[in-house]
């Protein structure tokens, strides 16, 4: 295709006339009789030779500010419905594509919020009480600790995995899209871990009550406990699951003569085993296992694989955490 020839004199200049009537371009384009994309070049030409091309702000400083504060007030509120507000409390008339942009200029962008366990008042109270508690707690105390809880690994990983090249037409093309399980294959796995390494791992076969999990220590706990520290004195984490709260659990630590640490409801960022059992999860992932059984041996092959460097550098960050629990007054972190 040749090269467009540029626009007479006249033909801009009707071009300005119509649009400062209030035209569009495509009516401006369709009155003169030329295409859309040559008034927008004719005007971007013609904007360019002047010092400022820009409209008249329809947003003052003052209503830019309420708009802020409309923003912290409706975190989850979208574009449109800011602008409503916007327009309902300052009395403007802003497009939806006004406020995007004095967001932008504001700061705010549009982001995947991060998922976080739901905290009551009680709870982020208790947090930070614990947190302060143990503040003093160095690294060296820390590696005392042994850290345990349970996983779900599944065949299907969700979101996890490539994203496809296709072109448009090809979105449902058989070669093109992502097959799903209704009802995916899955196993439960409890482990534990200290700054020493994984400790070993168990393949939960039916649901998790009182005497099950009592099982679960007996058998895999004491074996870990007694190959990482022989004689010397540690400490056991678990979560506030019923069967870990249990009457029977707690008679059966003090049987054994078990000291276990204090754990706030909801703290999953607190314990530095969720992060070992994200990097087994994309381990498996890389994988892409398809029955039961390569799931389960690729399981045990990452957490094998998990070097005690990895767990040390892990407990270290235990001091970090409880800060970060601080100055968060007991909300969440981004542990």
């Amino acid at each position: 295709m040749g090269k467009q020839r540029n626009l007479s004199t006249g033909i801009v200049a009707q071009i300005q006339a119509l649009r400062q009537q209030g035209l569009t371009q495509t009516k401006t384009a369709e009155q003169l009789g030329i295409s859309q994309s040559s008034v927008c070049k004719a005007l971007k030409k013609n904007c360019s030779k002047r010092t400022n091309c820009s409209g008249v702000r329809k947003t003052s400083a003052r209503d830019n500010k309420q708009l802020r504060k409309i923003a912290v007030s409706n975190w989850f509120k979208s574009t449109s419905e800011l602008t409503d507000l916007w327009n309902k409390q300052t009395g403007a008339d802003v497009s939806r594509s006004t406020t995007y942009r004095r967001l932008r200029e504001l700061g705010f962008k549009s982001r995947v919020p991060a998922v976080k366990p739901m905290l009551n008042k009680k709870q982020m109270e208790k947090r930070l009480k614990w947190a302060k508690e143990h503040g003093e707690w160095t690294a060296e105390d820390w590696q005392k600790v042994v850290f345990s809880d349970e996983s779900r690994f599944c065949i299907s990983f969700g979101d996890q995995g490539p994203r496809v090249w296709r072109r448009g037409g090809e979105t449902y093309n058989h070669e093109c899209v992502k097959r799903s399980v209704k009802f995916p294959q899955s196993v439960m796995v409890w482990g534990c871990m200290s700054a020493r390494g994984v400790g070993k791992l168990c393949f939960l076969k039916k649901t998790v009550n009182a005497a099950v999990y009592q099982d679960v220590l007996e058998t895999f706990l004491i074996p870990t406990v007694e190959e990482q520290f022989g004689e010397e004195d540690f400490i056991f984490q678990q979560d506030l699951a019923p069967a870990h709260a249990a009457k029977s659990t707690k008679d059966w630590f003090t049987k054994k003569q078990l000291e276990v640490l204090a754990w706030p409801a909801n703290s999953p960022d607190l314990n530095v085993i969720e992060n070992l059992w994200a990097i087994v999860k994309r381990k498996i992932c890389d994988r892409k296992p398809t029955t039961l059984d390569q799931l389960k041996q690729n399981i045990a092959t990452a957490w094998e694989a998990v070097s005690a460097e990895t767990c040390d550098k892990l407990v270290k960050s235990m001091p970090r955490r409880l800060q970060a629990v601080i100055q968060a007054k007991g909300t969440a972190t981004k542990y």
